[in-house]
């Protein structure tokens, strides 16, 4: 398409440096409808990036604006700490309803603040309340948040290197398949934990993401996940899950670990549990872990009540009726297909196409080409991004809601700009 220079000044003169979507995405977008996104110029631009995940149900989805207008409308309370209030309860049961009960949980529900960090922060701070102990082990090319706690157990050196201080209290292992295959799973672990000169501190909890978004799309096989939660069992550490990108439907069924089978005993969620991109974050523990003080870990911004409105309207919409799960998989299905034709066309060129559900990978031999690849895609207009250790990863994140013409329509343009960055 072509582009007028749109006026960045004002960004780039009083806007901090760190921002980072916006230098891949050279232009000022205004509006956003379902699966497209507009710049003040009226172009088009279809979304495979979703809000990072917080958009599963596209861009200003009209059945739960309509829940949210009504909402303000009445002047519902808009700020409330954790106070009770209508939208909460609403939410709550509804939650009970369409997601806890079907599928056999009884964990309690805590609103630890607005973001997926937040919850992080919780699960560690209670895992570790709860155990007595420090230490935590997370994975290699693990992401867990931004915020020291999430930091200390997340693989990213760069990331990482902006602490400032020492992050502590956390111990790496090989994530799947890291070692290739060569070396049984969990032996080094296993080992370390009863090896008394090991050195290893007993951990009070083992983290991990069941699909590693931003370390690459790094798929972890479910008996992988299910050799963990035994592990965890048997060695008396906590198993917490973190849902926070690859939950609410992104990998198929609501939460991701349901393949594999396990039951977390802590979860994290947050990104698309409004539904609409608006702030909202839960942890999710074992009633038997719920031994917090009343106001022992609180914020300002922890009971968000549109979010709880526009999130019991996602609820009722999306996942009452055990749709919304095979839709995913169908339309998975059909980026799997396009990917691995992309790859056939260039196999010199495309290392591995992974993912499950609608979160999908593709990694190229060349890793600057990948970031080559997502510019060409924003020029010819689809809003992709990268991901791994060295952004080698051109990754697929769009909404679930997205038609199969919309997903087609995409995928001709990735494999577009993949032909004309070769």
């Amino acid at each position: 398409m072509t582009m007028t220079q749109p006026d960045l000044s004002i960004f780039q003169t009083l806007e901090s440096e760190v921002r980072s979507y916006c230098r891949g995405w050279p232009t000022v977008f205004d509006r956003a409808r379902g699966s497209y996104m507009y710049d003040e110029d009226g172009h088009a631009f279809l979304d495979f990036f979703a809000g990072a995940g917080s958009l599963n149900y596209g861009h200003n989805n009209p059945v739960l604006k309509r829940a949210l207008l009504d909402y303000l409308e009445r002047d519902g309370v808009t700020h409330g700490l954790d106070m009770s209030t209508t939208a909460k309860r609403a939410f709550l049961e509804t939650f009970q309803e369409v997601v806890l009960r079907p599928r056999g949980l009884d964990h309690k529900v805590m609103f630890p603040g607005p973001t997926g960090t937040n919850a992080v922060e919780a699960a560690l701070k209670l895992a570790r309340k709860v155990k007595g102990r420090e230490s935590i082990v997370s994975f290699t090319n693990a992401f867990h948040g931004m915020s020291l706690g999430s930091l200390a157990v997340t693989g990213n050196a760069f990331k990482r290197a902006g602490a400032g201080v020492p992050l502590v209290h956390g111990t790496p292992m090989p994530f799947d398949r890291y070692l290739d295959g060569k070396v049984e799973d969990f032996l080094w672990f296993e080992r370390l934990l009863e090896d008394s000169g090991s050195g290893l501190n007993r951990p009070a909890a083992v983290i991990v993401e069941t699909v590693q978004g931003e370390g690459g799309i790094n798929v972890a096989r479910a008996e992988w996940l299910r050799a963990l939660a035994d592990l965890c069992k048997r060695q008396d550490m906590l198993l917490i899950v973190d849902d926070i990108q690859m939950g609410c439907g992104r990998t198929g069924a609501f939460f991701s670990f349901e393949e594999a089978g396990i039951v977390p005993d802590i979860i994290t969620v947050s990104k698309s549990i409004s539904g609409y991109g608006m702030p909202m974050a839960l942890t999710l523990f074992r009633p038997e872990l719920d031994v917090w003080e009343p106001g022992e870990h609180n914020g300002t911004f922890r009971g968000n009540n549109p979010a709880f409105v526009t999130a019991a309207a996602t609820l009722n919409t999306y996942w009452a009726d055990g749709q919304m799960e095979k839709q995913t998989l169908a339309r998975g299905e059909q980026v799997e297909a396009a990917l691995r034709a992309i790859a056939a066309e260039h196999p010199e060129e495309v290392a591995d196409v992974r993912g499950r559900g609608l979160v999908w990978g593709m990694e190229l031999h060349d890793k600057a080409r990948a970031g080559s690849v997502a510019s060409r895609a924003f020029e010819l207009g689809l809003l992709i991004e990268t991901s791994g250790p060295e952004s080698e990863v051109v990754k697929l994140l769009p909404a679930l809601t997205i038609s199969p013409e919309e997903l087609d329509e995409g995928l001709r343009i990735l494999a577009r700009a993949v032909r004309e960055t070769a």
